[in-house]
């Protein structure tokens, strides 16, 4: 087994260094990694106060790699994934996903990586309470294109029933429970075969025999797939599944 020292793979630097801003020009160092960050950081401002929110990351993420970052609420962990998936701009640093720095591009941009390459659980399932299960799992297709495939819902069915909802298709969010609403988060979030899974407190309001089943679920998924896994969590155990487990404190991944 590992020791913690063996996980720590990843570097940080002082957070007093100069602002330099995005590089959009500077390439990744390494093709092969899928996710690649150097650098990033993220500051607020609340008054006089500048406050440090993620500091100074380097990260590298492989094709079918599964990392882990745990931390405490407020140590950075849900901004850092943030940016990594599109979400939030940095204030300093690049971003490249599959070679391509994405905060160099447009919001359109973004909105494709995100649609055909990213997948997403939240800590909640946020399921559109109006759509039924099958439609929910659908909905991604139909934001955007898929390279002029139409959206096929046998696929959503199949996925549903892999995730064991074959019944549930036609159900709606009320009429499901939280362990299948979460089921229903992760066959929505791999229905366009994304290359980045990453997810946020995925198991945060399930018991622990749901959560032990949602988490196999979504890592057997990926590996089938081939899917690179980040998980933020505040959860050691669940966490201890992982290829590599990264500790946040402070801003600072380490």
């Amino acid at each position: 087994m590992r020791t913690h020292e063996q996980m720590q793979e990843t570097r940080y630097m002082s957070a007093d260094r100069g602002e330099t801003g995005a590089a959009p020009n500077e390439a990744p160092t390494s093709v092969t990694a899928l996710v690649e960050l150097k650098g990033v950081a993220k500051s607020y401002r609340i008054g006089d106060q500048e406050i440090h929110a993620v500091r100074d990351v380097d990260l590298r993420i492989e094709s079918g790699q599964f990392v882990a970052i745990i931390g405490h609420s407020g140590s950075g962990k849900s901004t850092l994934l943030s940016m990594i998936g599109g979400l939030t701009r940095p204030t300093r640093g690049n971003v490249f996903i599959d070679g391509e720095n994405i905060w160099a591009h447009d919001d359109d941009y973004r909105s494709m990586l995100r649609n055909q390459k990213i997948g997403f659980v939240f800590q909640f399932a946020s399921l559109i309470p109006t759509l039924t299960a099958v439609d929910n799992v659908l909905l991604p297709n139909l934001l955007g294109p898929r390279n002029g495939r139409r959206p096929r819902e046998e696929d959503a069915i199949a996925l549903l029933e892999r995730v064991g909802l074959g019944e549930k298709i036609d159900a709606f969010p009320s009429e499901l429970s939280g362990g299948q609403q979460r089921r229903v988060a992760i066959a929505r979030a791999l229905f366009n075969r994304p290359r980045l899974l990453l997810a946020d407190e995925p198991t945060g309001d399930l018991d622990e025999e749901t959560e032990a089943e949602v988490m196999e679920l979504m890592l057997e998924t990926c590996r089938e797939l081939d899917t690179a896994f980040l998980m933020v969590t505040h959860n050691r155990a669940m966490a201890e599944t992982a290829d590599r487990v990264l500790m946040m404190k402070a801003g600072i991944l380490s």
